[in-house]
């Protein structure tokens, strides 16, 4: 074995093996296409946002909004850019150590389809990012501290993700946006004189990081299982060596590989590409709200669908606060619902008058095109707040719903969220274009960690084709619930576990730095992320 020198003064062995060629140049013509795709994808973006500004009526009186959109858009897409840094990477890590693809090749070709998968997302994992932040700056997502919340959390999960790729660790970005996420929520309920914890949705969060503190668990177990079940079941020994020279493996090992290439790539794209989506939709609703707050492509049968489930919606709630009324506005209330997650006597009654007014707020314009510029916000933050109190009482078994009960109120919810949680396709193409640059410019050291020093011998076809097909369906079945997971961690804990199982070895100190990066990503976000928001929260 031979020594080799990381970034960030890392020194490690080389597993015995040929290397793959990781500094080939790139085709002049290969480089015209991409900055091309580029350029278009960038026009496209901007046409959207003039054309969706232009239809909404947005007055041009000043260009204040849009040069903080501006801003905050690019430091939305530089978290996604960053984002590729790590997690796309580790996709191309297993085809270029097997030689099944060349290092430019299989990077463009990751690229693509994590496009593809972005394109195709349902926005489900995006909006349950949005879910963990505080409910009272979600509804005042356009003041300051709306954006101080925004930019705190961007900031911090970019500087720690770039600070571990420097260190060429594959830290998760999942981990460090939830815990930027939840060190906003913990400072702004301790700046509010509150508990700390009451920032934050603990029931979502534990979801969430259940997702994220199982998935390196489950990618090694899995994955270890698989390569011995191969080993079992597939009786060909060159599938259970490392490559030889630069020659690629046979053709239908070569098949197999690329195909959980394409298929982490897609599933890295549709679910790790929505982490930012949702926060871009925040900026867009804070800073051009006429355009973006409520979806005015919604078609009229789904207006008239909303009408009858709001009525059933509002009877079944006032039936349960019946004996029970209110004097004055009902938002207070349902919004200390949402925070504190307590119901009192005012909380049905209260749900129940704001639905009544949600539906006459929509009856009284006919679409949602025709809800006036200075209403448009207070309709959308209505309806975010009554799905979320929704969802909260579907999910209380103190409400003693019954199977009827829940129906009624998931498919109002549903209209709800159809009307206020919704991703334009070019916001879908502007994320794509900067996980896909990222991936382009810093796959290198992510590669390098995943394919030379994890294990102390070269990666073979088995261990591969093993970690990648647990990876690809461990972040599909994640994505279908909603859930964000670590694609890092899943892979790399993949590559791992069948090292393991062929008890080849494990690189000690690689693996100590990635539990390391693991277990310290999410205090060092939260820490970072609240420090941020309480400094901008005096700036802006």
């Amino acid at each position: 074995m031979t020594n080799i020198t990381m970034p960030g003064g890392i020194t490690t062995e080389q597993p015995e093996g040929k290397r793959p060629s990781l500094d080939t140049g790139i085709n002049p013509l290969t480089l015209l296409i991409l900055f091309s795709v580029i350029a278009v994808g960038l026009f496209y973006v901007a046409w959207s946002i003039r054309t969706d500004v232009i239809d909404a009526g947005v007055p041009a009186t000043t260009w204040a909004p849009f040069l903080l959109l501006g801003v905050a858009l690019l430091i939305a897409l530089g978290f996604e850019f960053v984002n590729g840094f790590h997690d796309t990477a580790n996709a191309v890590a297993t085809v270029i150590y097997t030689h099944s693809l060349p290092a430019n090749f299989a990077v463009m070709w990751s690229g693509f389809f994590n496009f593809l998968g972005v394109l195709m997302s349902t926005g489900a994992v995006a909006f349950g990012i949005v879910s963990l932040l505080p409910v009272e700056l979600i509804l005042q997502v356009g003041s300051s501290a709306g954006f101080a919340m925004v930019f705190a959390l961007l900031v911090a999960a970019i500087a720690w993700n770039l600070g571990t790729w420097w260190l060429g660790l594959p830290a998760s970005s999942s981990h460090t946006l939830i815990g930027s996420i939840i060190g906003v929520g913990v400072a702004n309920a301790m700046m509010r004189g509150r508990d700390g914890t009451s920032g934050v949705d603990w029931s979502k969060a534990t979801e969430i990081g259940y997702a994220l503190l199982l998935s390196p668990l489950v990618g090694f177990g899995l994955a270890a299982a698989l390569f011995l079940a191969m080993k079992v079941l597939i009786k060909n020994k060159a599938l259970y060596e490392a490559p030889k020279g630069n020659q690629p493996p046979p053709w239908w090992i070569r098949g197999l590989l690329i195909f959980t290439c394409t298929g982490v790539s897609f599933a890295h794209g549709s679910n790790d590409g929505q982490k930012g989506m949702g926060l871009i939709m925040l900026i867009l609703i804070g800073t051009v709200p006429t355009a973006y707050a409520l979806n005015r492509s919604l078609p009229e049968h789904e207006l008239t669908a909303f009408h009858s489930r709001s009525e059933a919606a509002a009877k079944l709630v006032q039936e349960k606060g019946f004996g029970h009324a209110i004097i004055g506005d009902p938002r207070p209330a349902v919004t200390a619902y949402v925070s504190q997650h307590k119901i009192s006597e005012g909380t049905y009654p209260s749900l129940a008058v704001l639905l009544t007014d949600i539906s006459k707020q929509i009856n009284d314009h006919g679409t949602m095109n025709k809800i006036p510029a200075a209403a448009v916000g207070n309709t959308r933050n209505d309806m975010y707040l009554a799905s979320e109190a929704i969802r909260f009482l579907m999910k209380d078994k103190e409400n003693d719903l019954n199977a009827g009960d829940v129906k009624v109120l998931k498919e109002y919810k549903d209209s709800l969220d159809a009307a206020t949680r919704f991703i334009p396709t070019w916001v879908k193409v502007a994320v794509a274009i900067a996980l896909g640059l990222g991936t382009m410019i810093g796959w290198k050291r992510i590669v390098v960690t995943v394919g030379e020093k994890i294990g102390k011998t070269h990666l073979t076809y088995a261990q591969g084709a093993s970690a990648e097909l647990v990876a690809m369906a461990t972040i599909f079945a994640a994505d279908n619930y909603g859930l964000p997971v670590s694609t890092t961690h899943v892979l790399s804990s993949g590559v791992a576990g069948t090292m393991a199982a062929n008890k080849s070895g494990l690189q000690m100190s690689t693996v100590r730095n990635l539990v390391l990066a693991w277990v310290l990503t999410l205090p060092a976000a939260i820490l970072l992320s609240a420090s941020l928001y309480y400094l901008f929260s005096h700036i802006f």
